[in-house]
């Protein structure tokens, strides 16, 4: 029997078979197993593509039970009644080991079978997931309560009804109740926590101490009727019938006479004891134990970059001289002649523009700048969020504390996105700051990254999470944007109220940095902000207090902004008249929050999509 190949070529000699027909049998041939590997690529693609989406919901479910406060803040309410449980060792093991898990499953998901949507949503989970494992090696759980994260106090604002957890129904009010039942287990596992810590040296600075025990003190009334979890049953909606209102009446009565006051009093009295005593005289987190690594970590967290305290801190220094600058030209603009540094002093004390009375003519304030920014938004953006931007005061309770800040609209669509403004006395309240805060809160900051987020076609971990870097510098940035709106060109002052708060920002990197990791003490970082930003010494406090509070938290909003400023610049000097400024901005919303590295190379990319259309 001849060889197959010696007998083809017989058949072809003798005319029997044509060549053409061989030819195309073969590349018949050859286009089908190019079409079946075709398909087997693509089947494997959706496989390890269902594969990723898959575990991102498993992380998301697994993650949000272990955060009911956070659920409630995305508008799920499927924790409503419950507290977070994570400061029991136990527990926090739990959490650990499903990071692990969620770690383990990743890592075996073929990365380079993934389509570019895949891939973002591949490198986003690897970066969290490392963060979260990175941040647990250390000892958080130890210090469960600050004058800026209480736990306790976030349940005030809850109360009122204003905030994330919706008393609408009978049945909210219920699901509330029993949320509030929990919180005398929660301060208990908190005590045994923070009295942990006292014998292993890992405690709070006494003035932090100090600044949170006035919360507790609101938090422990001597009438019921005067607590804040009580103003539920004094604003029952009118819908409800006497009888409901009788039963939860008496129900939020004993529950909180009995159980949450007594609890919360026992807090307060070993807050101001025992732990005000064992609190340390110390301000920066490196002067904890292990605190210089755990500090660096938090540092690249908060970041999502491996740059170092060191350098960090001169990026700070260099953007405090660069910003200083512009008052040189700015300062005679508003009357102003002396010394340009003491420029943002000076303006505090120039009563004209403090012409508020009352906390809502300060809201009318912001709501009128608020009509101009509108107007101008098409010209810079392409897409604007679907869910409303509202503006509100914040609670009375966490007035002295707390910053102006955004909370994210719910999913499903039930609570706007809000701007909280903080407004202590009117009287003191200057419209220096208020265009480029609205900016920066408002639109086009948070309410365009966040709110525009839960929009996107994103796994919800990706909609609900993200870093601080991205989401604070995307804020920062938008406040530039006030110069392209015009907002700043006639009025001077208002221009430096927006070099005023970005000067704030970079001081950020020189105070957070100098604190923990250069060994500041708080009334040095005091000094520098009273020199640097003309701040009084009761502001310059409270800002320093923040930043020993929130180890880096700071440091992204600067690190973030000087980013996206720079692929800017670098779309627009590679594109010339190509770059388009909606684009650019699409391109850099349009996959919600990333890590820096993600988003620069998803701008170079768009880059060179550009230059070849």
């Amino acid at each position: 029997m001849p060889k197959l190949c010696s007998l083809t070529g017989t058949l072809i000699s003798a005319g029997i078979i044509s060549y053409s027909i061989i030819t195309g049998n073969a590349l018949a041939a050859e286009q089908a197993h190019t079409q079946a590997n075709q398909v087997k690529t693509i089947a494997a693609a959706k496989l390890e593509s269902q594969r990723l989406l898959k575990l991102a919901d498993y992380y998301y479910e697994k993650q949000t039970a272990f955060d009911p406060m956070g659920a409630t803040y995305n508008g799920d309410s499927r924790y409503d009644d419950l507290l977070p449980q994570t400061l029991l060792p136990s527990v926090k093991a739990k959490q650990v080991a499903m990071w692990k898990d969620v770690a383990s499953k990743l890592a075996a998901i073929r990365r380079d079978q993934l389509s570019v949507n895949d891939l973002v949503t591949y490198d986003c989970l690897d970066f969290e997931i490392r963060a979260n494992l990175e941040l647990a090696k250390f000892d958080q759980h130890l210090l469960p309560i600050n004058q800026m994260d209480s736990l306790p106090v976030t349940l005030a604002h809850f109360a009122s009804g204003q905030n994330a957890q919706p008393l609408k129904t009978v049945k909210q009010y219920e699901i509330f109740l029993r949320r509030l039942e929990k919180l005398p287990t929660w301060l208990h596992q908190a005590k045994d926590n923070m009295r942990i810590g006292i014998k292993r040296g890992i405690v709070l600075p006494k003035a932090l101490v100090n600044s949170a025990l006035p919360q507790y003190a609101q938090l422990v009334t001597e009438k019921l009727e005067d607590h804040a979890y009580f103003v539920p049953v004094k604003n029952f909606p009118a819908e409800f019938s006497d009888k409901d209102k009788q039963r939860l009446g008496t129900a939020y009565r004993q529950v909180l006479s009995s159980k949450v006051l007594p609890a919360l009093r026992e807090f307060q009295q070993f807050l101001a004891n025992d732990y005000l005593a064992a609190s340390r005289t110390s301000s920066g987190l490196g002067a904890l134990p292990d605190g210089d690594s755990w500090y660096r970590t938090l540092v690249r967290d908060q970041t999502t970059t491996n740059l170092d305290p060191e350098t960090i801190h001169g990026i700070g220094l260099k953007e405090v001289a660069r910003i200083q600058s512009e008052f040189v030209a700015l300062g005679p603009r508003l009357g102003y002649h002396g010394d340009p540094v003491g420029l943002p002093a000076w303006i505090d004390t120039q009563p004209q523009y403090r012409p508020y009375k009352t906390e809502a003519e300060v809201l009318d304030g912001y709501r009128q700048i608020e009509k101009l920014v509108v107007a101008k938004l098409p010209e810079l953006f392409s897409k604007t969020p679907k869910a409303a931007l509202d503006i509100r005061a914040e609670p009375e309770i966490s007035r002295q504390t707390a910053s102006d800040h955004y909370t994210q609209p719910a999913y499903d669509g039930s609570r706007p996105g809000v701007f909280w403004a903080v407004i202590n006395n009117p009287a003191d309240y200057s419209t220096t700051g208020m265009k480029t805060l609205y900016l920066h809160e408002g639109q086009p900051g948070h309410h365009f990254h966040l709110a525009r987020s839960l929009e996107l076609d994103i796994p919800k971990f990706r909609k609900f999470g993200g870093n601080n870097a991205y989401t604070e510098g995307w804020a920062l940035y938008a406040e530039t944007l006030g110069r392209e709106m015009g907002l700043f060109e006639n009025d001077p002052n208002a221009y430096l109220g927006h070099l005023t708060d970005e000067l704030l920002r970079a001081t950020r990197l020189v105070v957070d940095t100098g604190l923990h990791a250069k060994g500041w003490t708080r009334e040095q970082a005091i000094q520098y902000q009273q020199a640097t930003l003309g701040y009084s010494e009761a502001a310059s406090r409270q800002a320093t207090e923040r930043y020993m509070a929130w180890p880096g938290q700071a440091l992204g909003y600067k690190i973030g902004s000087l980013k996206i400023v720079e692929l800017r610049q670098r779309a627009a000097t590679a594109l010339g008249k190509r770059f388009d400024l909606r684009q650019f901005h699409e391109v850099v919303l349009s996959d919600g929050t990333l890590p820096l590295a993600l988003l620069e190379a998803k701008v170079n990319k768009w880059i060179d999509s550009q230059k070849t259309n």
